[in-house]
């Protein structure tokens, strides 16, 4: 008797902002197990050169912002992940929610399941300190209204759905992350560490390997999600934000280097320049209180969230942004 093999064939995935820091890791942590890899970009050429680092990698040429060609992209895939933003806060409302609708309508087309990292913004002081995927959302500020919306616009489409939402992004590529906006300067050795927060005050890091490996482990799972399905990522939380500081030095080779405080002043008097910088400025209520997101969903539906203890994530971040020295990166002391 002859027996028929089947081979399963490996699903697709189109990531929107592939070359962003989100979308980044999760084209390697998707394809690292296995799926087919498929990214939007209004130049193809350029980023095939340009990310190698990401690997196989079907470089499909488009644009965000152009519904035709999101859905063109999109045809056979099994899942979009949608992590484009408008570069440096510009144009938020103008950009984000647009990009966002067309990936909406894509997946709706498609068949596939949108999925889409999301963050804090959405919550108010009345929700403090911990946040569950239930807190209520009564957002202060612009950003957080629009998160909000964008979030509604998912759950009320015909779509199956997976939100993850986390706190400040950092990894080696994470071009709009607080540790290299404000707190180290990229390229450059540390000498310093700047710290935006209060320092007695908690706050919540979200290391971009570790919560694109929690959204492909969740895919894997994907017949037990319901059909618009949300979880926290807890990553790093720390009791005392200042922590984090003291751990970049830590890492940096100097334990000893200065912790300077944020000049929100400053910022505030150069923000009707820079739309970077008024963005900035309208998140600094987020540094002022205790604010950790409860992952016992999350943890309850895998088991375990996926975790790198916090010198090592450091390490390969602060890397990436060209900030390590020697010493640094043999793990030895400044000389004194």
């Amino acid at each position: 008797m002859t027996q028929t093999l089947h081979s399963t064939q490996p699903k697709t995935l189109l990531v929107i902002g592939a070359t962003g820091g989100i979308g980044g890791e999760i084209v390697q942590a998707f394809g690292r197990a296995g799926w087919k890899i498929r990214a939007l970009t209004r130049k193809p050429k350029a980023a095939q050169k340009a990310y190698t680092h990401l690997g196989p990698v079907e470089w499909c040429k488009g644009d965000a912002l152009k519904a035709k060609d999101v859905a063109k992209a999109a045809k056979g895939v099994d899942a979009i992940f949608h992590g484009a933003n408008p570069p440096g806060y510009a144009k938020w409302r103008e950009r984000a929610i647009p990009m966002l609708a067309h990936s909406i309508a894509a997946a709706q087309a498609s068949g596939a399941r949108l999925l889409f990292p999301g963050n804090i913004y959405n919550f108010g002081p009345g929700a403090w300190p911990l946040l569950s995927e239930t807190s209520p959302q009564y957002p202060e500020t612009e950003k957080g209204a629009i998160r909000v919306e964008m979030e509604q616009m998912i759950a009320k489409a015909n779509i199956t759905s997976l939100i993850v939402r986390a706190g400040d992004f950092f990894g080696a590529h994470a071009p709009g992350s607080w540790l290299q906006n404000a707190v180290v300067k990229p390229g450059q050795p540390i000498t310093s560490v700047v710290y935006p927060g209060l320092h007695d005050k908690g706050h919540a890091w979200a290391y971009l390997p570790d919560l694109a490996e929690t959204f492909r482990k969740l895919m894997e799972a994907e017949t037990r999600l319901a059909d618009h399905d949300l979880f926290h990522f807890r990553g790093h939380t720390f009791e005392r934000g200042i922590e984090m500081a003291n751990a970049i030095a830590r890492v940096a080779g100097n334990q000893d280097m200065p912790i300077k405080n944020l000049p929100w002043t400053l910022l505030k008097l150069a923000s009707p320049f820079s739309a970077t910088l008024k963005g900035l400025l309208e998140m600094r209520y987020l540094w002022r209180e205790t604010i950790e997101l409860d992952n016992a969903k999350l943890v309850a539906f895998l088991g375990a969230e996926p975790h790198t203890p916090l010198d090592q994530a450091l390490h390969a971040a602060l890397d990436g942004l060209g900030c390590l020295d020697e010493h640094a990166m043999l793990g030895t002391p400044h000389p004194v």
